[in-house]
């Protein structure tokens, strides 16, 4: 079944409400909660019904928005800490409160500009990305008139849903679609909670886009053996130096790029460029209750030894020399040869 860029919104504000798909509804069922408090919006952030960086700076700037309609804004700074790792919740609030002294009608307009801007800004970098790889990685064989459509892998999800609706790395993924360029796409699960096989693979059903789910382990082998033009990955936060925060396992498939010579694009809007964050030493990666771990997605009980204990890291962080370039709305700096995020603002961070 296709699908339109008008298709997935994750979050939107409808009458007095934040109203987002529950994302951990699927892909059984697509289903929409209506939140109306700051709680409900906290609770919802830390379950992972909301998730993905863009789409949780436009959680959090509807989120004060709710504060100020239910006279509750001394739950802003909870709603701000409720996942540390990604940079955009935070940003998202602080925009939207900065506008607090207006009144409510200019903290929801500053809400919906932060929307409306993810989705233009996702997809001008979708374009971008996907003339880098086109450049970098033609495709063509000896005797072929045209580039061969591109083999990828991607990690997590950093589609649609993921965002104000377009997506990252899935939009690059999209647009390369659109331009009849895509042979399959390699979907990592994304243990422990399945974003992948479970979010991803919803969406490039959805859209008409071959794939395969693969077990997160398989990633290294499939890109080591050649099977693999590019991987594009999301990201949570982006250091000034060009480390990159993104979902547990993303550092595997870096490192398997650079031995295979790979390219390893990063797609994310300039939001989720953080200059004030020297590197990945300085970004707090969030742990997660050990339960994840421990037990599997939809099976009930631990299935580790009850003797057994968790680390459940969120996140981890790519080297900037691992990353092959980063894609936002503003340009593509190619960060494994030496530039970094702030020359996108004309400085070097």
């Amino acid at each position: 079944m296709a699908a339109n860029d008008t298709d997935i919104r994750p979050v939107t504000w409808q009458d007095g409400a934040v109203r987002i798909i529950d994302q951990t509804a699927l892909p059984g069922r697509l289903t929409y909660l209506e939140l109306r408090t700051v709680a409900e919006l906290i609770g919802a952030i830390q379950r992972l019904a909301v998730r993905g960086a863009p789409a949780l700076g436009v959680a959090g700037a509807y989120g004060v928005a709710l504060a100020l309609l239910t006279d509750d804004r001394a739950s802003i700074p909870a709603l701000r800490a409720a996942r540390p790792t990604a940079v955009n919740l935070a940003a998202g609030v602080d925009r939207a409160s900065a506008r607090i002294a207006d009144g409510f009608e200019a903290v929801l307009a500053e809400a919906h500009a932060v929307l409306d801007e993810d989705l233009r800004a996702n997809r001008r970098l979708s374009e971008l990305g996907a003339d880098w790889l086109l450049r970098r990685r033609s495709g063509r064989a000896e005797g072929d008139a045209e580039p061969r459509p591109l083999r990828l892998l991607t990690h997590c999800n950093a589609g649609a849903l993921a965002t104000a609706g377009w997506g990252t790395a899935l939009g690059v993924v999209r647009e390369l679609h659109a331009r009849g360029l895509v042979e399959v796409v390699y979907v990592d699960e994304t243990r422990p909670l399945l974003q992948g096989s479970r979010l991803t693979a919803w969406e490039l059903a959805r859209l008409g886009i071959p794939h395969l789910v693969q077990a997160d382990g398989a990633a290294a082998g499939t890109i080591v053996s050649g099977s693999v033009d590019a991987a594009i990955v999301g990201a949570d936060r982006i250091a000034a130096n060009g480390d990159t925060a993104n979902k547990v396992g993303t550092l595997g498939v870096a490192l398997a790029c650079a031995h295979a010579d790979v390219p390893f694009l990063v797609a994310a809007p300039t939001s989720t460029v953080d200059l004030s964050t020297a590197s990945g030493a300085d970004i707090h990666v969030e742990l997660r209750d050990e339960a994840e771990v421990l037990g599997w997605s939809g099976l009930a009980g631990q299935l580790a030894p009850p003797e057994s204990r968790g680390h459940n890291p969120a996140f981890d962080v790519t080297p900037a020399g691992l990353v092959s370039a980063l894609t936002t709305e503003r340009g593509v700096v190619e960060i494994g040869r030496g530039e970094l995020p702030g020359t996108l603002w004309g400085t070097r961070g």
